[in-house]
């Protein structure tokens, strides 16, 4: 079984360096080949990977999926793995990606099991309920789940030729959010099944500087917009999850609600409001969901 790990990554030249160490031994291992995913930066960044060979591929434009699909349109392996760049993967966890593929057939896609790197409540203070770390763990047993996570996700390659590749409208750089949801909505349209690995581990950066209420309320917002772009939602539904959001938060802030019950108020009413933005605003077709012809 030959993997292919993509690596999207934009102006963290750091963080991805600490990624590229962790799975360094693990790429030396015959049959995997990595690709660095890497836009919106006027050039690419300067890393090395002593004893693997790197497949870049540099776009200045911003739009993580778009360089994305372009990797996966070269990758030669069974499997696809893709990984955001601010984390540290387990020492096995290319061969556990491997290991979940190969023991459960039944499954076309993988959620990967993702923890803080350190403790939040420790790093950001009273601020870490606001950091909306991507954090993934549902326990030690494998189990179907209904979508993947973008930071920490593999496929069959043969997953993307069913079902096309990731919509263009979406992810950072363009809409910002919500790729892996519409993913994994076709996934699922097609009859194809997602499965969650919880041995294929990896560490996400615990950064205080995300733990900022306003940044918080602003990305809930845009995936309330991003929402709007590949699913359908009426009117009616969406003002009254906008009215529900206000009086839940008013209820709970009366209440003397904690912050992080408070925080989720917030979540959700920015979706909700997100999602009312975006009736306002046309949604373009899906760009570029087919499968991608390989780039030279």
């Amino acid at each position: 079984m030959k993997t292919s790990v993509i690596i999207a990554t934009c102006r963290r030249p750091e963080a991805l360096g600490r990624l590229l160490e962790s799975l360094k031994a693990q790429l030396a291992e015959k049959g995997r080949e990595l690709f660095i995913a890497e836009n919106g930066s006027a050039e690419p960044c300067a890393v090395t990977l002593d004893g693997a060979r790197i497949h870049r591929l540099h776009d200045a434009r911003p739009g993580k999926c778009r360089v994305q699909n372009r990797c996966i349109g070269q990758a030669s392996g069974e499997i696809v793995v893709c990984l955001d760049d601010d984390l540290v993967a387990a020492p096995d966890y290319l061969s556990q990606v491997e290991s979940f593929f190969d023991g459960h057939p039944e499954f076309a896609a993988m959620k990967g099991r993702t923890l803080a790197a350190r403790d939040p409540k420790a790093a950001a203070g009273e601020s870490w309920v606001y950091l909306d770390l991507p954090i993934v763990d549902h326990g030690e047993r494998v189990v179907e789940v209904r979508g993947v996570v973008g930071a920490n996700m593999a496929f069959r390659k043969r997953a993307f030729d069913l079902v096309g590749l990731f919509d263009e409208r979406l992810g950072p750089g363009a809409a910002g959010h919500e790729e892996e949801t519409e993913m994994s909505a076709r996934l699922r349209a097609a009859g194809l099944r997602i499965g969650y690995a919880p041995r294929a581990l990896v560490y996400h950066e615990v950064d205080p500087a995300r733990a900022d209420a306003a940044r918080f309320i602003r990305v809930a917002r845009e995936r309330g917009r991003c929402r709007m772009l590949h699913e359908r939602h009426g009117a009616a539904a969406i003002v009254t999850a906008n009215v529900i959001g206000h009086i839940r938060l008013l209820a709970a802030r009366m209440l003397g609600a904690g912050p992080a019950r408070l925080a989720r108020e917030q979540k959700k009413l920015a979706i909700a409001q997100g999602m009312l933005d975006g009736l306002s605003r046309p949604s373009p077709a899906p760009l570029n969901r087919g499968t991608a012809p390989p780039v030279a």
